[in-house]
């Protein structure tokens, strides 16, 4: 039986989260403004099936597909909104399920540092070679959830809400994670913006965090 495990779909991709999934996409590269859908499954093989599906369905790009034992997760996007949606239907109705049936989602980690030093700076930005640099001086928001895929929900309405600088978006593993930097205000806006966004998830899900 196959789990779905996350489904997140994205109205309008923001610049900073297009280029940072950009830079990781082996598929066809999203752009700002695209209409994206995340996917993620257990158990992994079966993400294969999945896309296969979706870009039949319409027009859609997929712009990521990883396969690991546990989970699979893939990525389609398109300028369309309804070729994306369209898409994610006919997965749906392959699993014989709706999208609130998706795994509710727990935030494992929240926290604000102000003032970042530069030591702790540096080190973050050698770390991270994806997203753009943190500066010595700023705030930093970070945070975990689970499952890993919700974490582009939360990054993508963050960087709608605030003018922050996205460190890191990593949506693949057991738990996703979220770096923003910026100023006070801006990163206190992104929190509650990224924090809306999950909860809007479980205020639609039919099923209890595990």
């Amino acid at each position: 039986m196959i789990e779905l495990r996350t489904y997140v779909f994205l109205d309008s991709l923001q610049p900073q989260l297009a280029a940072y999934m950009g830079t990781a996409s082996l598929g066809f590269l999203p752009v700002p403004g695209d209409t994206c859908l995340w996917m993620e499954v257990a158990p992994g093989m079966a993400v294969h099936r999945l896309s296969d599906i979706a870009l039949k369905a319409s027009n859609v790009h997929l712009g990521q597909q990883i396969v690991e034992r546990a989970y699979g997760s893939m990525v389609i996007h398109h300028r369309n909104q309804s070729d994306v949606l369209t898409s994610g239907d006919q997965v749906l109705q392959y699993l014989q399920t709706e999208h609130t049936t998706r795994q509710a989602c727990q935030i494992m980690w929240k926290e604000v540092i102000r003032g970042v030093t530069p030591d702790h700076a540096t080190l973050i930005n050698r770390d991270n070679r994806r997203g753009s640099m943190i500066l010595p001086g700023q705030s930093m928001l970070i945070m975990e959830c689970e499952p890993a895929g919700y974490i582009v929900h939360a990054a993508n309405e963050a960087e709608k809400a605030a003018n922050v600088t996205l460190v890191e978006a990593r949506a693949v593993g057991a738990y996703g994670r979220l770096l923003m930097a910026g100023r006070d205000g801006d990163i206190n806006e992104a929190v509650q913006a990224a924090e809306r966004a999950l909860n809007q998830i479980n205020a639609e899900a039919r099923v209890r965090p595990r």
